[in-house]
């Protein structure tokens, strides 16, 4: 199989679908991979480096698969099939446009949430790196340290740092805050959340709601009723205002994001606290943040980056090159012949649209 890379093209993205340990890997198992020249430079991976492994270094053209992390920006894929974090749940009108220039691509997002499918599963790498990424920035914009300290000056409390939402991304930010010595608690509809966040050291908050059941819905948290919406909006007020920071990562696919902190609920925070929304490219979990912007609230920092995977693109881009790799493994089976199995779930399930027509289910219903 030949297999290419683009150069990314959107402002900001900084990581790179295939490093050169990965490209190694592919060439020795038969494969031919060509990059496009300074792909992997703001990842940090050197042309020479990909030359070294063993891959080709030019502008991908007649290739089997085109392989990218965002949507390209052009619907012009200079091969017939292209894999990818394309958002065909989010944008599904520049998915048609896609669809209709006779591509034929997987998405990342559509990869079913089964125990084999772990491997390729880019979310959750990639989710992995936002929520390390986010306690980082948050840690970064706000007034406080976040360990205890005893000093000669006296002893300064350990900040107090709320996660909303325990998916991938919620755990690693609870796991990051708390190795940065924070004092953590976490929120979650989900019932098995509790056990997850405790494991991890922080404090389950638990509100009068119903807990959902996450095996219904894939394990992702699903939309709730507008009377129960209220109730979490009401019970998480209190909790959000005496936080310091505030990592928000709820999110529900191909659905805009639950609302989880009120405008209100902001101006009732110190001056000095900081919110880091997850959720702002899916128009956020915070009445008032500004996707893509760092803005001040009522003295209170309200951070919508869209980019953090992309803040650290060296081992995002590593896990997101195992992914990848899983992934074509799984096309090309025993030998590195470009025959897709249609009877593997994951292959099929993940496609969204194959020789100029929409063919996954969801989209098929908008």
């Amino acid at each position: 199989m030949h297999i290419g890379v683009l150069n990314a093209d959107r402002p900001g993205e900084r990581r790179v679908a295939l490093v050169p340990d990965v490209v190694k890997k592919l060439v020795a198992g038969g494969h031919r991979v060509t990059i496009a020249p300074g792909a992997g430079a703001r990842a940090g991976f050197r042309d020479g480096e990909y030359l070294a492994a063993g891959a080709e270094m030019s502008e991908p053209v007649g290739v089997d698969i085109v392989v990218v992390v965002e949507p390209p920006a052009t619907n012009i894929i200079p091969g017939g099939t292209l894999l990818g974090m394309l958002r065909p749940f989010d944008d599904r009108e520049a998915i048609k446009a896609l669809a209709a220039t006779g591509v034929t691509a997987w998405a990342f997002e559509a990869v079913p949430r089964t125990t084999r499918a772990q491997t390729v599963d880019a979310l959750s790498s990639q989710a992995t790196a936002a929520g390390y990424q986010a306690v980082l920035e948050g840690a970064a914009a706000s007034d406080r340290f976040f360990p205890m300290l005893t000093t000669a000056a006296g002893t300064i409390r350990p900040a107090s740092v709320l996660v909303l939402g325990a998916g991938v991304a919620g755990l690693q930010a609870i796991a990051t805050a708390r190795r940065l010595g924070a004092v953590v608690s976490a929120f979650d509809v989900r019932a098995a959340a509790a056990e997850q966040v405790e494991s991890l050291g922080a404090r389950f908050v638990t509100l009068e709601v119903d807990a959902q059941d996450a095996a219904q819905a894939g394990g992702y948290a699903r939309e709730v009723a507008e009377d129960e919406q209220q109730r979490i909006l009401d019970g998480l007020a209190p909790i959000v205002a005496a936080a310091d920071v505030v990592i928000s990562t709820a999110a529900i696919p191909g659905q805009r994001a639950p609302l989880l902190i009120e405008q209100s609920t902001v101006e009732r925070m110190r001056p000095g606290a900081v919110i880091v929304d997850l959720a702002a490219a899916t128009g956020g979990n915070c009445e008032v943040t500004v996707p893509g912007e760092t803005i001040v609230h009522s003295g209170v920092v309200v951070m919508g980056a869209t980019d953090l995977m992309a803040r650290v693109p060296a081992d995002a881009s590593r896990m997101y090159a195992r992914n990848v790799a899983s992934f074509l493994e799984l096309v090309t089976g025993d030998d590195a012949a470009f025959t897709p199995d249609v009877d593997d779930d994951i292959v099929t399930e993940s496609m969204i649209c194959r020789a100029g027509s929409l063919v996954h289910p969801r989209l098929l219903e908008a």
